[in-house]
């Protein structure tokens, strides 16, 4: 099982192709300034096998997956299940993480089959005094994209970023991708939004 806080099909901000985001729930690093701070605590969310979740994306007809969080690592065992499950589809995988590669290939077994399962590993913590501005994807400057297959080698991240906005039928907004926090504040004073 996986523990998870949101699905977002048909995306185009979370990666290369059009692609499922998976948000994991939980994360152990807790980067300050993280756009995710609703994901830190492992309370959150629900749990979902991984082959549903390769099943409903399947059906949505996208590309691939991007794993995000939260932090994938903290739940190695779940999201392996998945990277595997998704690459035997024949969909690609990226995963972003806070750990270091290097770190990542000195642990377990579990994160090793999570990243023998991956495509693209964005790895680095986020770093508010670093920002990113000239590659998509990532929020600071120290973040890279290794590639540990060919599927992406030949995506550029040096791009701007992009944004999925939807409207739920309930009235919700979700927004996908990177917005830096003025941006998401210029953003939030347009469509009126204010915090509770």
């Amino acid at each position: 099982m996986l523990r998870i806080a949101r699905v977002l099909h048909h995306t185009t901000s979370e990666g290369p192709g059009t692609r499922t985001a998976i948000w994991v729930q939980g994360c152990s690093i807790r980067c300050c300034g993280c756009i995710n701070p609703h994901l830190f605590s492992t309370r959150g969310g629900y749990d979902v096998s991984p082959a549903s979740l390769v099943d409903e994306v399947k059906k949505a007809g996208d590309e691939g997956i991007t794993l995000l969080g939260g932090e994938p690592f903290d739940q190695p065992s779940g999201c392996a299940d998945l990277a595997e499950a998704a690459q035997e589809a024949g969909l690609g995988v990226i995963v972003f993480t806070g750990y270091r590669h290097e770190i990542l290939a000195s642990r377990g077994p579990d994160e090793l089959r999570l990243l023998a399962s991956t495509d693209c590993l964005v790895d680095g913590p986020y770093e508010a005094d670093r920002p990113e501005k000239h590659r998509a994807l990532v929020g600071s400057t120290n973040q890279r994209f290794l590639h540990l297959t060919d599927r992406y080698s030949s995506y550029n991240p040096h791009r701007a970023n992009q944004l999925d906005i939807r409207i739920q039928p309930d009235g919700t907004v979700e927004l996908a991708g990177f917005l830096t926090n003025d941006q998401l504040t210029t953003l939030s004073r347009s469509i009126g939004y204010r915090r509770r």
